[in-house]
């Protein structure tokens, strides 16, 4: 289970999987169905690098984690 605190940290979401679009991280929640996806930005940032950076921390945090779940908040900047 991955829960992810979204960059203006108003939410908490629980998601099923993470892409880049672009600059920004989204996250797909639930059967990963692609619609909507604009109501699931984890994230918006400066340059698409900085995104795929991300991406990859996230994936990080996964393959460090020990636990049934992981937690992940994602950054301003």
């Amino acid at each position: 289970m991955l829960w992810i605190k979204t960059q203006d940290k108003h939410r908490l979401i629980n998601v099923s999987g993470v892409i880049v679009r672009g600059k920004k991280v989204v996250g797909i929640i639930g059967s990963g169905i692609l619609d909507g996806l604009d109501n699931n930005v984890l994230g918006k940032y400066e340059t698409n690098d900085r995104a795929l950076e991300l991406l990859n921390e996230i994936l990080t945090k996964i393959q460090e984690s020990t636990g049934v779940s992981v937690t992940f908040v994602m950054p301003e900047k």
